[in-house]
């Protein structure tokens, strides 16, 4: 029996995420979308919308999912009205009315499995438990140096190199922990230079880990990205070619060399941890260092903050958060099993 747990792609930004994501989309049974801007903060808004056992309060969410200025709903090709009927009329709980919004993308492909993919939810993989008790995650782990490299070049990061190594820092030590603490079927992690260089061989372990057959078309997923990859995203071009290695190891002639020894620094145990070579560039200046620490340390302070609010939050949750589309989430909800195509009216 094949299995319908949702999947999440996560990762530091500019770690190959998008093309996983189109690897994953190829499949014939497993839909993932362009990335979206309304799961986290719903979640973290949902003492504003009510008790989700209430139809008028899932309208109320699902129209804000539909309509919102800033969700991106509309890069999904979903039909507005269709979508808040169907959250409606589905199950009573905030993770339901969340999923169904995958669940809603899948069904446009004619896939029974759906996932998603956006990198910073390395950092809510707790919170999507909690929406998504089934979920499976899978962690794409890029060198370091790259990433920076390549964050330096995107037009929407505002930040510089030194917030670019806090952010892949940040996203290595949750991705440990995640690995600690969570089931072995329930976190899988692969590297980017390893996926490049032999796909087959890589999405093969991956599709046993999803309790998938593998399937030939992932290893082009560039025949997906006219469809799933929204055309204003010009930094995703290279999506659009083949599978190539010729991205890895640009940080040498990208990076600076202060930028290069201040990697190198304070990101080497956990590079050579997942085996890139180091350089042996000089030590880097203290200044750079401090500055690397205090990154870390905003990005600490602000998760923690957040983290505080929702605590209270959890104290007077406005009504059930466990999703109930797949057969997973229902039994561990202790309901009887259901055909998803009775989830959503027809």
């Amino acid at each position: 029996m094949h299995s319908d747990r949702p999947v999440f792609v996560v990762g530091c930004p500019r770690s190959g995420t998008t093309m996983l994501q189109l690897m994953l989309h190829s499949h014939p049974r497993i839909a993932v979308p362009p990335e979206t801007r309304f799961l986290v903060p719903a979640y973290f808004s949902r003492r504003a919308y009510g008790d989700m056992r209430l139809a008028d309060n899932r309208r109320k969410l699902a129209t804000w999912i539909a309509e919102g200025r800033t969700t991106k709903f509309h890069e999904l090709g979903l039909s507005r009205p269709d979508f808040v009927q169907a959250a409606m009329l589905g199950p009573g709980s905030f993770g339901s009315v969340v999923g169904m919004v995958f669940k809603s993308y899948a069904e446009r492909f004619g896939k029974p499995r759906w996932g998603d993919k956006r990198p910073s939810y390395y950092r809510h993989v707790e919170m999507l438990m909690r929406m998504f008790p089934d979920a499976q995650f899978v962690h794409l782990v890029r060198d370091g140096r790259d990433c920076v490299a390549s964050l330096k070049q995107m037009p929407w990061y505002k930040a510089d190199a030194v917030h670019a190594m806090a952010n892949w820092a940040e996203a290595i030590d949750f991705g440990r922990r995640h690995a600690r603490k969570l089931p072995a079927d329930s976190f899988y992690e692969l590297r980017y230079e390893d996926l490049t260089a032999d796909p087959e061989t890589e999405l093969k372990k991956l599709c046993v880990f999803l309790g998938e057959d593998y399937d030939p078309g992932m290893c082009e997923p560039r025949h997906m990205a006219e469809l799933a990859v929204p055309k204003h995203k010009v930094w995703h071009s290279n999506t659009h070619e083949e599978v190539t290695t010729a991205h890895s190891g640009k940080w040498a002639s990208r990076l600076e060399p202060w930028e290069i020894s201040l990697c190198e620094e304070v990101l080497g145990e956990r590079l050579t941890a997942y085996g890139y070579e180091l350089s042996g560039a000089r030590k880097a200046d203290r200044e750079h260092v401090a500055a690397f620490k205090a990154a870390a340390g905003k990005r600490r302070a602000a998760r923690l903050r957040k983290y505080n609010r929702d605590r209270l939050t959890r104290l007077r949750e406005p009504g059930p958060i466990a999703a109930l589309l797949t057969e997973g989430q229902r039994r561990l909800a202790g309901l009887p099993q259901q055909r998803s195509a009775e989830l959503i009216p027809r």
